[in-house]
């Protein structure tokens, strides 16, 4: 979900903000855990960075979005959050009077003289334009996000505990802001996600990367595995990075909004231009499908009902599933059924050496419930983004997708999403074994005790 408009000193204010963070004591059965040669000491600001990992759940389709599962609080409480590298700030549903509200009361969370007042810089953050200034410094500090889908959340800015276990075993409980919100509006026809919130990955101030790299707890880097199959894993931290295989292209500096934005790119079908050039691309994980500009969604639908012409397959007009579906002789099971039939997408960033994004079928199509085949591409002038260029999680299933925003730069690779990283034997030999499963997150009934 996109959000529509995006030096030590201050990592210091921040720091002093967030206060020093509650540590948890390690309460995972040792017989679970991956071995370490020698004991860790915990990340702080003066000494080495951790990772953290976190398994994700849900697909493209038909649920439509991907999550991850994070407690907060003390004692802490799970909330599930649709992960959204389109925007920074992480809110959940809020105990309060709450308008748009999707889950249960029970499930909510509930604020408990937390709330982040206006003084606070990571008001000034979230506040990106002057209507949302603040009168006076003591007063609560509102936000407002709206997405490019015409969807928003409205509430207050409060902070909690994020019980959070890194890599090399020590688990800490930093105190990070976050959105509370009381007023979420949805666009469209469809369904409201089931989730409680929004974990927001861009590369502002007030997302949980940015505070947790200015406690010195994690390099800024965040990066996902999407797995076509549903499912896959999210982390922060630069540990689970392979040494190669990965293709990077830089950010483009002052990128729209706060959005991880590279290019110019050139499309390419089956090897073949679309004659579509100069265009610059969003990686977006809180929209589900890819969206292109007019001319280069245009493209698209000539060459491939070009390339379908003499094929078994018509337009379904029946299907709404999404906008351009076809149809077979019989229904098809899976995208194997259609693979033949549809070439190749590269997107090719003309800056970068051999740069390219690979897009075969799969990571643009889907079978829909009738079993059809649809086309995951979409027109975003329909869908009010004008010129932008966003690519979905249709595209990024299947790939490693790093967002570094050390060195400003954007990394992809092919991956298996299905396993989990090896926290033991990933820095030097790739994502092999499923051995972080309780990795990112205390489990609910873990008994933590907290030191300040």
């Amino acid at each position: 979900m996109m959000m529509e408009g995006k030096n030590k000193k201050i990592a210091l204010i921040i720091l002093l903000f967030l206060g020093l963070p509650a540590i948890f004591p390690v309460c995972f059965s040792a017989a679970n855990q991956p071995q370490n040669k020698k004991k860790s000491a915990p990340p702080t600001a003066a000494n080495s960075y951790g990772s953290s990992v976190f398994r994700v759940q849900g697909n493209v389709y038909p649920l439509g979005y991907y999550s991850v599962s994070l407690n907060i609080g003390r004692p802490p409480k799970l909330f599930e959050l649709d992960i959204d590298s389109g925007s920074d700030l992480t809110w959940v549903q809020c105990d309060a009077p709450c308008n748009g509200c999707t889950k249960p009361a029970d499930q909510l969370y509930k604020p408990n003289k937390n709330l982040v007042h206006c003084v606070d810089q990571l008001c000034a953050a979230v506040h990106s334009t002057a209507s949302q200034r603040c009168s006076a410094p003591d007063e609560q500090c509102d936000y407002e996000v709206k997405y490019a889908d015409h969807g928003s959340s409205l509430g207050v800015l409060v902070h909690d505990l994020f019980p959070l276990r890194f890599t090399n075993g020590s688990v800490l409980g930093p105190r990070l802001a976050f959105g509370c919100g009381y007023d979420q509006k949805f666009s469209g026809s469809i369904s409201p996600p089931s989730t409680a919130g929004v974990l927001g990955l861009g590369n502002g101030k007030a997302s949980i990367l940015s505070q947790l790299h200015a406690l010195g707890l994690t390099r800024n880097v965040v990066g996902h595995c999407l797995s076509g199959q549903g499912g896959g894993f999210l982390f922060f931290g630069d540990g689970f990075i392979p040494s190669s295989g990965i293709v990077w292209t830089p950010m483009l500096p002052g990128s729209v909004g706060r959005h991880y934005t590279s290019g110019p790119a050139e499309l390419f079908i089956n090897g073949k231009s679309a004659t579509v050039k100069g265009f610059n691309v969003i990686f977006d994980s809180g929209s589900s499908y890819t969206y292109l500009s007019s001319q280069a969604y245009k493209a698209i639908i000539n060459l491939v009902s070009t390339d379908l012409k003499g094929k078994q397959l018509k337009i379904a007009a029946e299907d709404q599933s999404l906008p351009i579906c076809w149809k077979g002789t019989k229904a098809f099971k899976t995208l194997n059924d259609v693979k033949d039939y549809f070439k190749p997408l590269v997107l090719s960033f003309t800056k970068t050496k051999n740069a390219k994004l690979q897009l075969p079928p799969e990571a643009y199509l889907i079978i829909s419930k009738h079993g059809n085949v649809c086309l995951g591409i979409l027109n975003g002038a329909e869908a009010g983004l004008g010129d932008l260029n966003v690519i979905g999680d249709i595209s990024l299933q299947d790939k490693m997708v790093i967002y570094d925003n050390e060195k400003q730069q954007i990394g992809w690779s092919p991956a298996n999403c299905d396993r989990l990283p090896n926290v033991d034997r990933d820095y030097n030999e790739g994502l092999l074994q499923p051995h972080a499963a309780n990795f990112g997150i205390l489990a609910d009934q873990c008994p933590a005790s907290y030191t300040i």
